[in-house]
């Protein structure tokens, strides 16, 4: 279990405009991610140092997005104006985490722009859309070559989430330890008596650090 991605709703303006602008803080761009057909959305990603990528994610005028938990998750941030949706942990086998959830995975792939197809399996975004300090579960299918991360080039990394929320109350949803999947990551819990979810998240640039 790792901490596998962090993602950003995109605003009024638009999933290009939102990258445009966090790419500008960061003294990067981000790349063409592709649709999610199952999810009705689609995102734009920049890989980070230890296998992790940050997802900027806009939801579209499809059947899909009002079906789909990740779509509805996605909408309703963006109706909020955009900003910090949730983070999600990677595991190497999501049956556990089904029984423990009591509900089955369900099925995500996207096209990139060269026509390749990733595949990948996800289970707790309903938790996400209840309680948004709670990160959702992925189980990647296709070879690790393919993942978002790869070909990063180790100037941008993930030096500290600032979450609002209770961490064993993370915990009992993780079914381990809040530290098993971020022990690289540092971790601030803010606002306990807050909304919860990802308040900041801490980039580590050429440029220094830069909290978004």
């Amino acid at each position: 279990m790792r901490l596998d991605h962090v993602s950003f709703a995109a605003g009024p303006d638009g999933l290009a405009s939102t990258a445009q602008r966090i790419g500008g803080l960061l003294g990067t761009d981000f790349t063409t991610g592709g649709v999610h057909p199952r999810f009705g959305t689609r995102n734009m990603i920049l890989p980070l140092a230890g296998d992790i990528y940050l997802e900027i994610v806009e939801v579209l005028d499809h059947p899909a997005s009002d079906k789909a938990p990740f779509g509805q998750a996605v909408r309703a941030r963006s109706a909020l104006g955009g900003g910090w949706m949730g983070w999600v942990v990677s595991v190497d086998d999501i049956t556990p985490v089904e029984e423990r959830l009591g509900r089955e995975a369900v099925k995500g792939n996207r096209h990139r722009p060269d026509g390749t197809e990733l595949l990948w399996q996800q289970v707790g975004v309903n938790g996400l859309l209840n309680d948004p300090q709670l990160p959702y579960f992925i189980h990647w299918q296709s070879p690790s070559d393919l993942h978002p991360s790869h070909g990063a080039t180790g100037d941008f990394s993930l030096a500290c989430l600032e979450i609002a929320g209770d961490p064993q109350r993370v915990s009992e949803w993780l079914g381990e330890t809040v530290e098993a999947p971020l022990e690289d990551i540092k971790v601030e819990w803010v606002a306990p008596n807050g909304t919860p979810g990802i308040v900041a998240v801490q980039l580590q640039t050429p440029n220094g650090l830069v909290r978004i």
